[in-house]
C-alpha cells in the first residue's frame, strides 16, 4: 500500500548462497554461442514504467551478500543472480539506481559493463543462448538512495533513527540490489546481511541462523516461495522480536521498534487470529510464515505488504493488518502482471476490510458499499469526489496507481460481482482466483475472464463497463 489513503485509519500502502542451489545453477548451465543474439531489452514496457525491468531472461534466485554501516551511511553487496535466457543474448539489462559497480562476471567470468542512469547493461565474454542456465554475479557499493515516486512517496533505502528500512513498491528495490526489477519476474532469494553488533537485520521469509564475529552481526534469511522484488524488504535496528505460531502451526516472526512494542501489543497479539479468518475467507496461506515489522511512524509514513512480514508506520488498527495480510493472498501470491493492474491488489485488499467488518459486528459490505457511494465514507469531500476521478482499471498515469479509486471503487466491482453471483458463489470466486494464480501474475481480462467463466449464466458487461472501466459515477440501479 501506500501513503495517504482518505480513509477512517492510516492509510496503508503489500555471504549466504544456498550452497545447493548454486551447485544445481553451475552444473545446468547451458552451452554459449548466443554470438548472434542481440541485447536483451533494457525494460518491459510497462504502462506506467516502461524502464523498469528487462527483456531477455528469467531470474529464479538472488542471493545478496550485504554490509551496512549506518554510521558511515555506506552499503556494501555481492548480488548473485541465477537466471534462464529467454532469447539468444549478446547482452542484457539489470537495474540499479545509485552505487558504484565494482565488478561484474557470468558464470566466473569477467564481462563488460555500462551504466547509464538505472540501466546496468552487461555484455559476457560469450554470448547466452535462448534456454541456457547462468549466474551473474555483480559486487557493489556505496551510499544507497531514497527514490521519490511519481505520487511523491519516498521508497528505496530509507535511513532511520538506528539504522534503514528498505522498501520497494514500485520500483525502489533497485536503490540496494541489482536485479529485474517488475512484478513480472518473481524469483526465490537468500540473504546475509552483516550490521553492527547490537544491531537486527530483518527480512522476509525465515531466518536461516545468525553469527557475530567481532563487532559485527551476520543475519541471514531465505525466502523459498517466489517473491516480486518490490515485495522485499530488510530492516536494519534494534528491534524486539517475537516467535509465535499460529493454531494452524504457521510460523509468526514479528519485530518492533522498541519506542512502539507497548503501542503495537495488543493488535500483533491478533495476527494468528487475523490470519486464520483469512484462511478461511481466501484459502489455504501461500507462504511459509507470517509476521510483521513495525518502525517508528516518521520511519516510511506508510504501511507495505512486504511479502510474510509487512511493514507498518507505527502500531497499525485492526483493519490495517487485515489489509496487509490480505495481502499475502492478492498481490504477493498473486502479482499484478502490470503496474496497470494495482486494483487486483488494493481492491482486493479493501474488500477484505469490508468483509472483516462484516464478520465481526461492524457494517456489511453492503452499508459501506452504500456510504461510499453516497459520499459519506471518507474523511472529506474531496476524496469522496477523488472516487469517481478515473476508473480502477484505468489509472491516468503512474502517479495515480495508489489513488482512491484503485482501493475503494476496486473493492466496489468486487461487491457488484458479489451481489450479481451470490455469496456462496462469490466465496468460492474469492478462493478460486488465489488458488489457481498463486504464486503467478496475473492481470484484469485475466480476472474479467476467470469471473465470466465461474458464472457463465450471469452478464457482467456493465459491471465491467460502469465500474470497472467507466469514467465518472455510474448510475446506480
Amino acid at each position: 500500500m501506500r501513503p495517504h489513503r482518505p480513509r477512517r485509519s492510516p492509510r496503508s500502502r503489500s555471504s549466504a548462497v544456498g550452497l545447493v542451489l548454486l551447485t544445481v545453477a553451475a552444473t545446468a548451465c547451458g552451452g554459449r554461442g548466443g554470438d548472434d543474439g542481440g541485447p536483451g531489452a533494457s525494460g518491459v514496457r510497462d504502462p506506467y514504467f516502461p524502464k523498469a525491468g528487462n527483456g531477455g531472461y528469467d531470474v529464479t534466485h538472488y542471493a545478496l551478500d550485504l554490509a551496512y554501516d549506518p554510521g558511515a551511511h555506506r552499503l556494501t553487496g555481492t548480488a548473485t543472480l541465477t537466471a534462464r535466457a529467454t532469447q539468444d543474448l549478446s547482452a542484457f539489462n539489470l537495474d540499479l539506481v545509485g552505487m558504484d559497480v565494482e565488478q561484474v562476471t557470468v558464470d566466473g567470468a569477467a564481462a563488460r559493463r555500462h551504466r547509464a542512469g538505472q540501466e546496468l547493461t552487461v555484455r559476457p565474454r560469450d554470448g547466452l543462448d535462448r534456454g541456457a542456465r547462468f549466474r551473474v554475479t555483480v559486487r557493489y557499493s556505496g551510499a544507497p538512495v531514497t527514490v521519490t515516486d511519481p505520487d511523491g512517496s519516498e521508497e528505496g533505502w530509507l535511513r532511520t533513527v538506528d539504522g534503514a528500512l528498505a522498501l520497494g513498491q514500485p520500483t525502489g528495490s533497485m536503490a540496494w540490489f541489482p536485479g529485474n526489477h517488475h512484478p513480472s519476474d518473481k524469483a526465490t532469494y537468500t540473504l546475509a546481511v552483516t550490521v553492527p553488533k547490537g544491531l537486527r537485520a530483518v527480512s522476509n521469509g525465515e531466518p536461516a541462523g545468525e553469527e557475530t564475529k567481532g563487532s559485527r552481526t551476520t543475519h541471514r534469511w531465505r525466502t523459498t516461495e517466489p517473491m516480486a522484488s518490490y515485495l522485499a524488504t530488510l530492516a536494519i535496528g534494534r528491534y524486539a522480536v517475537d516467535r509465535g505460531t499460529t493454531a494452524g502451526g504457521l510460523p509468526v516472526y514479528t519485530a518492533v521498534d522498541p519506542e512502539q512494542a507497548e503501542a503495537s501489543r495488543a493488535v500483533l497479539a491478533r495476527l494468528p487470529e487475523v490470519v486464520a479468518w483469512a484462511e478461511r475467507t481466501f484459502g489455504p496461506y501461500p507462504f511459509s510464515s507470517a509476521g510483521a515489522i513495525v518502525e517508528r511512524p516518521g520511519d516510511a509514513g506508510y504501511a507495505l505488504e512486504t511479502q510474510n512480514r509487512p511493514v507498518f508506520p507505527g502500531a497499525p488498527g485492526t483493519g490495517l493488518m487485515v489489509h496487509e495480510i490480505a495481502h499475502q493472498w492478492y498481490g504477493n501470491s498473486v502479482t499484478p502482471r502490470t503496474w496497470r493492474d494495482m486494483w487486483l491488489n488494493e481492491g482486493f485488499a479493501t474488500y477484505a476490510e469490508w468483509l472483516w467488518e462484516e464478520d465481526h459486528g461492524g457494517d456489511t459490505a453492503q452499508q459501506t458499499f452504500d456510504a461510499l457511494y453516497a459520499g459519506t465514507y471518507l474523511r472529506d469531500a474531496e476524496a469522496n469526489e477523488a472516487l469517481w476521478s478515473f476508473p480502477p482499471a484505468r489509472p491516468p498515469d503512474a502517479a495515480h496507481i495508489s489513488g482512491v479509486p484503485v482501493y475503494q471503487r476496486g473493492a466496489m466491482v468486487l461487491h457488484k460481482i458479489r451481489q450479481t453471483v451470490g455469496d456462496s458463489a462469490f466465496s468460492a470466486l474469492l478462493r478460486g482466483w488465489a488458488r489457481d494464480h498463486r504464486h503467478g501474475n496475473a492481470d484484469t481480462d485475466d480476472f474479467t475472464a476467470y469471473v465470466e467463466r465461474s458464472a457463465p449464466q450471469e452478464d457482467f458487461d456493465g459491471i465491467w463497463a460502469d465500474w470497472l472501466y467507466g469514467e465518472g459515477k455510474p448510475e446506480r440501479p
